[in-house]
């Protein structure tokens, strides 16, 4: 849970500030470079269907979002009804949409599989392997994307796609080894042992324990990154089923590489929940390929709104939660 507001130091309050303000002279410049009448007349034209079948296809995107959990769980021999883990992820969904936080979602999911693995850097290392296969397969999916997009565009390539390969085989071969080798990585970590011998010596010891189970089921990652691909792909044909909402004309291909990048992208924490920063990069994309700015705002707005109102779901569960409790 949050920290109370009288726990956080001025510090805290000084980035927060900074991040709305990248945020909000963002969104200003890009919004000086429009007509807003043409946001407000695209908002009207928009067919509803059409976005309540985008909304279905996020929630299709969350399941199987918490199914990859519960599969790396599992490879933990940690046992956990998927309706528990659902309503976990539903509110961690919640938290990383309404708090100034790319991470408080995370904390969510680890404080309440802690429960299960009986530790909470077992909980951890699970949530950050989910993370990490997460970012590993929007790269790959950018990569496709972007290799599509080269037939399109070729006097003008928004992105090459040989630096996106790149960047998706430099991540394969760098995480390769920790999950291949645990006992050899293990040792690599040896040296921060310096700092508190017993607490981190002992912090060591689960990762590589952890680390070994995962290596001991290979099918589970496999599965794991298959699922990835999946949420990542869900996501394009999310934002093309707003896209066609919004009578907005952009390839899928173009999607499949826009879509991806935003969302690492917003993993920065430099902005108020990638707002500004998410525009920016749809609009310099969609500049690349002849698409007006205001298509692109359009579209990042309209299909982040729809991303916060399936996430007021997680606050109906959180309250629900906090009243069984008491």
């Amino acid at each position: 849970m949050a920290p109370a507001p009288s726990d956080r130091s001025p510090r805290h309050y000084v980035l927060l500030a900074l991040k709305i303000a990248v945020s909000i002279i963002l969104l200003v410049v890009l919004f000086s470079k429009i007509d807003a009448a043409q946001l407000w007349q695209g908002l009207r034209d928009a067919s509803f269907p059409w976005l309540g079948l985008a909304l279905a296809l996020y929630f299709v995107n969350v399941v199987a979002s918490m199914w990859r959990w519960h599969l790396l769980l599992s490879a933990q021999s940690v046992a956990v009804q998927p309706r528990r883990l659902l309503a976990s992820f539903l509110v961690a969904n919640f938290f990383n949409n309404f708090l100034p936080s790319n991470v408080g979602g995370d904390v969510i999911r680890i404080s309440d599989s802690a429960k299960y693995t009986k530790s909470k850097t077992v909980a951890t290392i699970v949530v950050l392997m989910d993370r990490g296969i997460g970012v590993m397969a929007l790269i790959f999916i950018a990569a496709i994307g972007a290799t599509a997009a080269v037939s399109l565009h070729p006097s003008a390539v928004p992105i090459w796609p040989a630096w996106l390969w790149a960047g998706f085989l430099g991540g394969a071969a760098v995480s390769a080894p920790a999950v291949l080798a645990p006992a050899g990585f293990g040792r690599l970590l040896q040296p921060l042992t310096v700092i508190h011998p017993e607490w981190v010596g002992g912090r060591i010891e689960n990762l590589t324990g952890v680390l070994a189970r995962f290596r001991a089921r290979p099918r589970a990652l496999a599965g794991c990154f298959l699922g990835a691909l999946f949420v990542q792909a869900t996501m394009v044909v999310f934002y093309s089923l707003v896209a066609y909402a919004l009578h907005v004309n952009v390839p899928l291909s173009d999607l499949g590489v826009i879509v991806p990048i935003s969302f690492v992208v917003q993993l920065l924490p430099v902005s108020l929940n990638g707002f500004g920063v998410r525009e920016a990069t749809f609009s310099l994309y969609f500049q690349k390929i002849g698409q007006p700015i205001a298509a692109a705002l359009l579209l990042s707005l309209v299909g982040q709104a729809l991303i916060m109102l399936f996430s007021v779901t997680g606050a109906a569960v959180y309250v629900s939660r906090s009243h069984a409790r008491a």
